[in-house]
């Protein structure tokens, strides 16, 4: 995986228009490659699959506008998952998005799996994201970036802007609600 290469000291006499240039140059670059990464976070976060490319697009649009001051010391995808949290966060706030909806099924397909891996893909993927479902969103947070991306607690401290034993508690509490919803999710299908 690369890391975004941002250049801030650009040469002297570089016109605003060049400038606004290499800023889309950048962000078709960022979204290139970690579109996926995005999309997929914000599913996680509890963004329905139908509504996923409209946050997704915002997302993109806050990096756009945040671009000349991204950190270079900070992973790309740590600060991408930043700006998808505080998105998923306000999505999930307004009242539209507190009701009811129907299923959620779109998934990707695996070309090369049997029909009985496929079925077993889709059951895990529910079942992960059901239970995600059940985690409060700030402990849900911690848990995913850490559990599932692998990023280290202190980066998560920094871009949550939480206090880094905050997202240790978190990510403890977070586990345990995790298992505890495997096990009631799980417990609950064979009933």
């Amino acid at each position: 995986m690369t890391e975004l290469a941002l250049d801030h000291h650009l040469p002297i006499g570089v016109s605003g228009s060049e400038v606004a240039q290499l800023d889309r140059a950048r962000i078709h670059v960022l979204y290139a490659e970690h579109g996926a990464y995005v999309f997929h976070t914000l599913r996680r976060l509890g963004v329905r699959s139908f509504e996923v490319e409209d946050v997704m697009h915002e997302v993109f649009m806050i990096a756009h506008r945040r671009i000349e001051s991204y950190d270079e010391a900070t992973p790309v995808r740590a600060w991408l998952f930043g700006i998808a949290y505080r998105k998923a966060a306000d999505f999930r706030k307004l009242a539209r998005h507190r009701r009811e909806t129907c299923e959620d099924n779109e998934e990707a397909i695996d070309l090369g799996a049997s029909p009985e891996e496929e079925v077993g893909q889709r059951q895990q993927r529910q079942l992960v994201l059901a239970a995600l479902e059940k985690i409060e969103l700030s402990r849900r947070a911690v848990f995913v970036m850490h559990d599932i991306d692998e990023t280290p607690v202190p980066v998560i401290a920094e871009q949550l802007a939480i206090p880094l034993n905050t997202a240790y508690s978190r990510l403890r509490l977070a586990r345990a609600e995790f298992s505890d919803a495997v096990r009631r999710l799980r417990s609950g299908e064979r009933s």
